[in-house]
C-alpha cells in the first residue's frame, strides 16, 4: 500500500509535515507499544441496547472467540469510536437504516478494546478532546486563541490528515481476524482509515459536519457527506493547503448522500410533526428536549435555560425533558444549583424499560412536568435521545450532529468552529435556529 502520508488525491505533502507525521507515530508507539503483528480473536455477540429494535451486534476484539458467525452476504460493519457522542449517534443512524434494508448491522468500536494500541491511541486523544471541548467553555481566551483555530483551521489542512494516517497505521490491526469482504462504514475518519490499512476491501467513510476539513479524508474510501456545501469543498480541497490551488477529489471518491437519519424518525416524520401542530393548536404545554453531549460541557447553559422555563413549567406551558447521557454528575450538579429542580423532577434513571414506557406514551399522550434522564450505558445513553425526540417539539442542542435531525431545533453555542456550519445549513433548510452565541440570545 501506498504511504497516504505523503501523498494526499496526488497532492504532495511537505517534508516538513511528513517527519512531524512520523514523530507523532513513533511517539504513540513509545507510549502505547506496537502491536502490529498480533492476531486478535474476534467474538460477536448481541447488543444488548440496540439488538432488539435495530438488530445489532457486536464486534469484541481480543476477548476470545465463539458467539455468532459474520454474515458474509448481508453484513454491514459500522466502525466507529467514542468520541462525544456525536459519531455513536451517526452509526446508529447507520445501524437503523441498514436494519430497515434488510441488512445486518455489526458495531465495531475502536475506542473499546483495552487492550489494543489501537484503542489507547485513540482513548488519549479522545481525553485531549473532551478536556479541550470544556475548557473551551470555561475560558474565552482559550476559545478564541486555540480552540477555535484548531477545530476551524488547523483540522482542515492536509497536514493534519498526514498525521491522522501515519497514526492510523497503529490502528488496523483489531481488522487482522475480520473478513475482508465485508463493507465498513466509518463513522469517524480514524475507523474508515484503519480499515482500508488494514486491507478492507469495501469501505464507506461517513463525513459528520457541514465544514470541509482534511481531517475527515480517508483515500481509498467512498467519502460521503450531507450537504451541497459539503461536496463542493471536498471536492477541490478548498483551502486544505495554504495559497495552493490542489488537484481535486476523484468524482468517484465522494457522494451526496442527504441527511444520515434513523429509519424510526424519517419515517414517522410526517405524522410526528402534524402531533407537534396539533398540539400546539390545542394549547398544549411546549416540550423542550435538552440533551448534554458526551463532552459534558455546556452545563451552565443548561442551567440557564432550565431557570428560565420553570415558570412555564409551574403554569403547565411547558415541559422539560433532560437527557444528561452518562454524567449523572451533571444532573446531580445542576440540582445542586437550582434548588427546586429535584423535587420538580420525574427521574428515569438507569431502567431502560421505563425510559422506553415514556418515551412511547408521550408520542401520543399528554405529558407535564420535568423528565431527566440518565444511562450508565453508552448506547442507552445516546439512544435516549433519539426515543425522545418523536414527541418533543423543540431541541435545544450545539450545532453538532444533531444540526440535521429531522426537529425543529433551537441552536446553542458551538463547541469548535466547524460546527457553526451544521446551524447556518439547518436554518437555511428551515428546521431550526441561527446559532445562539450566549444565554440571553438563547432564552
Amino acid at each position: 500500500m501506498n504511504d497516504k502520508s505523503k501523498v494526499i488525491f496526488g497532492n504532495k505533502i511537505s517534508g516538513r509535515a511528513q517527519r512531524k507525521a512520523e514523530k507523532t507515530k513513533r511517539k504513540y508507539k513509545r507510549k502505547y507499544g506496537d502491536d502490529s503483528g498480533a492476531h486478535y480473536s474476534v467474538k460477536i455477540s448481541e447488543n444488548a441496547c440496540l439488538f432488539k429494535p435495530l438488530g445489532v451486534y457486536n464486534i469484541r476484539v481480543g476477548e476470545g472467540s465463539g458467539g455468532k458467525q459474520f454474515d458474509s452476504e448481508m453484513g454491514v460493519i459500522v466502525g466507529n469510536i467514542r468520541m462525544g457522542f456525536g459519531h455513536y449517534r451517526i452509526s446508529i443512524a447507520m445501524a437503523s437504516a441498514a436494519h430497515a434494508m434488510g441488512y445486518t448491522p455489526y458495531w465495531m468500536d475502536l475506542n473499546s478494546f483495552p487492550d489494543t494500541t489501537c484503542t489507547k491511541v485513540i482513548g488519549a486523544q479522545n481525553d485531549l478532546y473532551s478536556l479541550g471541548s470544556r475548557i473551551s467553555q470555561k475560558s474565552r481566551l482559550f476559545n478564541k486563541t486555540v480552540w477555535e483555530p484548531l477545530n476551524y483551521e488547523g483540522f482542515r489542512q492536509l497536514s493534519y490528515n498526514s498525521s491522522d494516517q501515519k497514526n492510523a497505521e497503529l490502528m488496523a490491526t483489531v481488522f487482522e481476524n475480520v473478513p475482508k469482504d465485508i463493507p465498513v462504514i466509518g463513522t469517524h475518519v480514524w475507523p474508515a482509515q484503519a480499515a482500508l490499512h488494514a486491507g478492507m476491501r469495501y469501505v464507506v467513510n461517513a463525513i459528520p459536519d457541514n465544514w470541509p476539513m482534511a481531517l475527515h479524508l480517508a483515500e481509498g474510501s467512498v467519502h460521503t457527506v450531507q450537504t451541497h456545501q459539503s461536496y463542493i469543498g471536498y471536492r477541490i480541497l478548498n483551502g486544505m493547503q495554504k495559497n495552493d490551488v490542489l488537484k481535486p477529489m476523484p468524482a468517484d471518491s465522494l457522494v451526496y448522500t442527504g441527511h444520515y437519519i434513523d429509519h424510526e424518525l424519517a419515517a414517522n416524520l410526517e405524522a410526528d410533526c402534524d402531533r407537534r401542530l396539533v398540539r400546539k393548536k390545542n394549547g398544549k404545554p411546549m416540550r423542550f428536549l435538552l440533551t448534554i453531549g458526551g463532552a459534558g460541557a455546556q452545563r451552565e447553559l443548561f442551567a440557564a435555560v432550565i431557570r428560565h422555563l420553570i415558570p412555564f413549567v409551574r403554569r403547565n406551558k411547558a415541559v422539560i425533558y433532560v437527557n444528561v447521557g452518562d454524567y449523572k454528575k451533571v444532573w446531580e450538579e445542576l440540582c445542586a444549583e437550582i434548588r427546586e429542580l429535584d423535587k420538580m423532577s420525574k427521574t428515569h434513571f438507569n431502567d431502560w424499560s421505563d425510559t422506553e414506557a415514556f418515551a412511547n406514551a408521550a408520542i401520543d399522550g399528554d405529558v407535564k412536568g420535568i423528565h431527566a434522564f440518565w444511562h450508565e450505558n453508552i448506547f442507552e445513553a445516546v439512544y435516549c435521545t433519539n426515543l425522545l425526540m418523536r414527541s418533543c417539539d423543540v431541541l435545544l442542542t450545539k450545532p453538532s450532529e444533531l444540526a440535521f435531525y429531522p426537529v425543529p431545533k433551537l441552536f446553542l453555542k458551538r463547541i469548535g468552529g466547524h460546527e457553526k456550519w451544521g446551524a447556518i445549513h439547518s436554518a437555511e433548510m428551515g428546521d431550526g435556529t441561527l446559532e445562539c452565541a450566549d444565554v440571553p440570545h438563547t432564552l
